[in-house]
C-alpha cells in the first residue's frame, strides 16, 4: 500500500550534493605537459646562461687589466723616453701631437694639484697595483686632477713629475647594459628554443590524447595514429594503440550485431503477447494492467539496448516529476512489503529521459524492499520528497532501515559491491545502485548516499529543473497507468488471522 502524505523532516537532511558541486566547480587548473615541459627547459636555459655569464665576466677581469695596464705604461714609456730625447722646442711640438693625434696630453704636476684615486674595487686595485709594479714606487694613477676626470698617470722625467691624462675609454670595461643586452638576448633564443623543444616532445602526446578521447566516444575512425613516426617509442606506441582500437571496433560491430539479434528475438514475443492479451483477456482491468506492462516492458527493453549501444545519447525532455513518480508508486502500491510517502509538488518538471527516469526510481524503490525494513517488521517505510531550487531539483528517498556502516557508502555504487549482512541477505548481483549512477550522470544529474540521522539510508537524486514549462506546454508522458486499482489475491495471512 501507499499514502501520499507528509514525510518526517529527516528526509530532508543535508547530503552531500551541495558539496560535492562546490568542489567541482572549484577543481585547481593544472598546468598540461606542453607548458609544464616549457618552464622545465625554460628555467634549466636561463639557470645556465646566468652561470656562463658569470663565467666569462670572471674570466675576462684578468686578461683585461693587465692589457690595459700594459698598454698604459708603455705609453708611460714611450712618451717619457720621446720626451727625454728631444730638446725644447721639438718637445713642444711632440706633446701637441700627442694631444691631437693621440688624445693624450703631458701635464706638469704642481704640488697643489688635488686628485682622486680610482675606484676602490677589484678592477681598480689591480689595475693600480699593476701599473705600480711596471712603472716603479711613487706611480699615482686617478680618475680626477683638479676636478678634470679622465686617466690619469702621475710619473716622474729627470725628477720632474708630471700628468699623463688619457681617455677614461681606454679603462672602462663592458658596462652592465651592455651584459644585460646579451643576456636579454640569449635568454630569448633559450625561450624560443624551449618552445620548440617542448612541442615537439608535446605533440604526439597531444595526438595520443586525442585519439583517446576519440576512442571513449566511440568513434575508432577518427582515432588512427601515425605509424610511421621517426622516434621509435613513439612509432611502437602508435602501432600499439592503432591495433587496440581496431579490436575495439570489431568488438563495437559484433556487439551491435549480437544487439539487433536480441531486438527482433524480444519484440516478435512480446508484440505477439500483447496482441493475444488483448484479443483473450475479457477482464477490461486485467487486460489494461497487462497491456500497460508489457509497454513498460518494450520501453525498458529498448532503453537497455540504447544503454548498450556505441554512442548512446539519452534525449532529455521535460518530465513531469510528480506523474512520473506517481506512476512508480502506483506500479508498487500492493506490494505488502512496501509503503510509500510521497510529497512531491505537482507541476514540477526535471530534464530527464522518462523511461531511464522511471528505471531509476523503480530501482531504489526495490533496493529499499529488499534491505531497508524498518528493525523488527516485515515491512519497508519509503519517503520520497522533492525540493527545486533554481536550477536543480533533489529527490530524496529514505528507508527507515538500519542505514550501512560510514565506510561502506562511497562503495555501495561500485559494480558487484555488497554492503553488510543486513543489507544483503537478498540474493543480488550488486549491479543496482551502479546502473542507477551512470543513469543519472548520462542524463546530468548527480546521485549520492547518505545516513539519516535518525536511521536508514537516504538516496539522492539532483536533476536539472526544466526552465518555463507548464502543463498546457508539457509534452505527453510515454509511461502511463490506468487509474483502476488492480486487485491481487489476498494475503494468507490476512485470510487466516489466527496464523503466526
Amino acid at each position: 500500500m501507499s499514502a501520499y502524505s507528509n514525510p518526517p523532516s529527516d528526509a530532508t537532511s543535508p547530503v552531500p550534493l551541495e558539496y560535492e558541486r562546490r568542489t567541482t566547480a572549484r577543481s585547481p587548473v593544472g598546468l598540461n605537459l606542453f607548458w609544464r615541459t616549457f618552464f622545465l627547459l625554460a628555467l634549466l636555459l636561463v639557470g645556465s646562461i646566468l652561470a656562463w655569464l658569470q663565467t666569462l665576466r670572471a674570466l675576462d677581469f684578468e686578461p683585461r687589466t693587465l692589457q690595459t695596464a700594459k698598454q698604459i705604461a708603455s705609453l708611460v714609456n714611450l712618451s717619457r723616453a720621446a720626451l727625454v730625447h728631444s730638446d725644447a722646442i721639438n718637445r713642444v711640438s711632440l706633446i701637441k701631437t700627442m694631444a691631437d693625434q693621440e688624445g693624450v696630453r703631458i701635464l706638469p704636476r704642481e704640488p697643489g694639484d688635488t686628485y682622486e684615486l680610482l675606484e676602490q674595487n677589484a678592477l681598480g686595485q689591480r689595475l693600480t697595483e699593476e701599473l705600480t709594479q711596471r712603472l716603479g714606487y711613487g706611480t699615482v694613477v686617478a680618475r680626477s686632477v683638479n676636478n678634470e676626470p679622465g686617466l690619469w698617470v702621475g710619473f716622474t722625467i729627470n725628477g720632474d713629475r708630471n700628468w699623463l691624462l688619457m681617455d677614461q675609454s681606454r679603462f672602462t670595461p663592458a658596462s652592465g647594459q651592455t651584459w644585460l643586452i646579451w643576456l636579454i638576448t640569449a635568454a630569448l633564443l633559450s625561450l624560443v628554443g624551449a618552445a620548440v623543444i617542448a612541442r615537439l616532445i608535446n605533440k604526439p602526446l597531444k595526438q595520443l590524447s586525442y585519439a583517446a578521447n576519440r576512442v571513449r566516444e566511440g568513434d575508432f575512425d577518427a582515432s588512427q595514429l601515425d605509424e610511421e613516426a621517426v622516434t621509435s617509442e613513439i612509432r611502437e606506441v602508435n602501432i600499439g594503440f592503432n591495433r587496440m582500437a581496431q579490436k575495439l571496433a570489431k568488438l563495437e560491430q559484433d556487439r551491435a550485431v549480437m544487439l539487433a539479434g536480441i531486438s527482433h528475438d524480444l519484440r516478435t514475443p512480446l508484440a505477439r503477447l500483447r496482441l493475444e492479451t488483448e484479443m483473450s483477456v475479457y477482464d477490461d482491468v486485467a487486460r489494461e494492467h497487462m497491456v500497460a506492462d508489457i509497454v513498460q516492458l518494450d520501453a525498458t527493453i529498448d532503453k537497455f539496448l540504447d544503454y548498450a549501444r556505441p554512442h548512446h545519447r539519452v534525449t532529455l525532455s521535460p518530465v513531469d516529476l510528480h506523474a512520473l513518480i506517481a506512476s512508480c508508486v502506483y506500479a508498487v502500491q500492493d506490494h505488502r512489503e512496501l509503503q510509500i510517502n510521497m510529497n512531491v509538488p505537482e507541476h514540477l518538471y526535471v530534464l530527464a529521459d522518462e523511461v531511464e527516469l522511471a528505471r531509476v526510481i523503480s530501482n531504489l524503490f526495490e533496493n529499499a524492499r529488499r534491505y531497508g525494513k524498518t528493525p523488527g517488521t516485515d515491512t519497508t517505510q519509503v519517503d520520497v520528497i522533492a525540493k527545486d531550487s533554481e536550477k536543480w531539483v533533489v529527490v530524496r528517498i529514505r528507508d527507515h532501515g538500519r542505514g550501512v556502516p560510514p565506510e561502506q557508502l562511497a562503495s555501495l555504487i561500485q559494480p558487484f559491491f555488497r554492503g553488510d549482512s543486513a543489507r544483503t541477505a537478498a540474493a543480488g548481483a550488486g549491479l543496482g545502485l551502479s546502473i542507477v549512477d551512470k543513469t543519472v550522470q548520462r542524463m546530468g544529474g548527480m546521485f549520492a548516499l547518505s545516513n539519516s540521522s535518525t536511521g536508514g539510508l537516504v538516496a539522492h537524486l539532483q536533476m536539472q529543473r526544466a526552465m518555463g514549462v507548464t502543463a498546457a506546454v508539457a509534452p505527453e508522458q510515454r509511461l502511463q497507468r490506468p487509474q483502476i486499482k488492480r486487485n491481487l489475491p489476498r494475503d494468507k495471512k490476512d485470510e487466516n488471522p489466527d496464523q503466526d
